[in-house]
């Protein structure tokens, strides 16, 4: 038996920038463990199924370890597949998640996600914190809603210069975290660390930008944000805050296309 498998460059315009997502389009669910394989054997931050419904699909997205509640990155490489590859033509898609309803819609040459936006609130900083990441922390925010814990650093140039101990990391809160700083080009600039589920650092992190935002958005006291995500890969995305939700728009591009063995 085989199947259909694409990889995507997302939040790039192009190839080998942004943050890679393999998608594997489906008819019906595999089981649980056999997806969970796959994705371990791709070996990138994330790898997309979805199914067709009556709304629209049923995404679903695991990490080289774990089935995860909300993934950016692949939800806009899965929305990129569907009107560019597979004939998709619908104003807008929908696709039904652990995370609720997300609405993808095409805007110019990208797409814009309807994600939910989440509130964070501080925590006692983590003793030794600064040592263990290699910056400087002003404060440490939390989020229920989240997997992500916000790290505040004063430049940029911390953001960039990082270089965290993940095995020391591991060992204490917060074990996910995103690590950001206002910008003068940019808003904000962050860093996306994911130890917790089996990625080191993730290149360019749409989830994460449902909790940065908002935090930025009041603490700048404006509701669009420009933001960039400066890791190796690093890749832009534009923030939009309307109440309880942030859209969020960027761009992709196709990398691979081919089919897997699975039996």
């Amino acid at each position: 038996m085989t199947l259909p498998i694409y990889q995507v460059d997302a939040f790039s315009d192009e190839l080998f920038g942004g943050n890679p997502a393999a998608i594997v389009p489906l008819e019906k669910w595999l089981p649980d463990d056999l997806m969970q394989k796959i994705a371990a054997e791709n070996n990138l931050a994330e790898t997309a199924f979805f199914v067709p419904t009556q709304k629209g699909f049923h995404l679903r997205w695991f990490t080289p370890s774990v089935e995860i509640p909300l993934c950016g990155h692949a939800t806009l490489a899965s929305a990129f597949l569907l009107y560019n590859k597979l004939g998709y033509n619908g104003d807008s898609v929908t696709f039904e998640s652990m995370s609720g309803d997300l609405i993808v819609r095409r805007k110019d040459d990208g797409f814009v996600m309807d994600f939910p936006a989440h509130k964070v609130h501080p925590v006692t900083t983590t003793a030794g914190l600064e040592k263990i990441i290699d910056a400087k922390v002003n404060a440490v925010l939390t989020c229920e809603q989240s997997i992500f814990s916000l790290v505040l650093t004063d430049r940029e140039e911390d953001v960039i210069k990082a270089k965290p101990d993940f095995n020391t990391l591991m060992k204490i809160a917060p074990g996910n975290f995103i690590l950001t700083a206002p910008s003068e080009k940019y808003d904000f600039v962050s860093r996306v660390f994911v130890p917790e589920h089996g990625i080191p650092e993730d290149p360019v992190t749409g989830s994460a930008h449902c909790v940065s935002a908002p935090y930025w958005a009041e603490k700048l006291g404006k509701t669009e944000l420009s933001a960039r995500q400066v890791s190796e890969r690093g890749g832009d995305v534009l923030c939009s805050l309307r109440g309880d939700r942030v859209d969020l728009f960027g761009k992709a591009v196709l990398y691979l296309e081919g089919r897997i063995n699975i039996s």
